[in-house]
């Protein structure tokens, strides 16, 4: 079956991949990592059942500017299918991905499958369910980076995020945000406002072409 959308529209008007449930495996070469992530579509995971445009470039950032995951403890938010924190895994990093319960299997699979076979650099990755602003309390803050790829679409979320963020941010965990620029989901608005208002946030990269942006964000210390 072949369903075709809009990639850039977190919520496909295409019913028909909402119609059964259906997946996709694609091969992605990152930082030298080949990862193999399987996508499943169907009216339970919407929208972390794809591999979004602002994840790959998130990582494709990481290579260009040589940042460094190895050794980092790395907490993923909305991790999907979870590109992003795997290929720190797979890179050294000691992650924890989280989502909401109906992406960890999916999420799960994917980290099973692209274990390398030496096997992990570092302690396998942890996949764990993480609600913003009604959890996050569970989650330590002994963070080095917490990552988020695309998750910034929905308003009504935007004051849960920043609280979740806050918490995992309070011992000097800076955040690195991969976004999909929806002025219709103010998007812009969460960066040029809401993040601010707890957060120093600077803006790192920008892709016109794709209307993306990425950005590095550390808790405010003059609060």
């Amino acid at each position: 079956m072949t369903c075709v959308g809009d990639e850039d529209d977190p919520f496909p008007a295409d019913h028909c991949l909402f119609a059964e449930t259906f997946s996709q495996d694609n091969l992605y070469t990152l930082v030298g990592q080949e990862l193999k992530i399987r996508q499943v579509f169907g009216a339970n995971l919407g929208v972390a059942a794809p591999v979004w445009e602002a994840a790959l470039q998130m990582c494709r950032y990481f290579e260009e500017q040589c940042v460094e995951l190895r050794g980092k403890r790395i907490l993923e938010l909305g991790a999907g299918t979870g590109v992003v924190g795997i290929l720190a895994a797979r890179l050294g990093a000691a992650v924890t991905l989280t989502d909401l319960p109906l992406a960890l299997p999916q999420l799960q699979a994917n980290v099973s499958a692209n274990m390398p076979s030496s096997g992990w650099p570092s302690p396998p990755p942890t996949v764990l369910p993480l609600s913003w602003g009604e959890d996050h309390m569970n989650f330590p803050s002994d963070w080095d980076l917490v990552l988020c790829a695309d998750i910034i679409y929905l308003p009504e979320t935007y004051p849960l995020l920043v609280e979740t963020l806050a918490h995992l941010c309070k011992n000097g965990a800076v955040v690195y945000l991969s976004s999909k620029m929806r002025k219709e989901h103010e998007t812009p608005v969460f960066f040029k406002e809401r993040l601010p208002n707890r957060f120093n946030v600077e803006l790192l990269h920008r892709d016109e072409r794709q209307n993306i942006n990425i950005y590095r964000a550390s808790l405010r210390t003059d609060l």
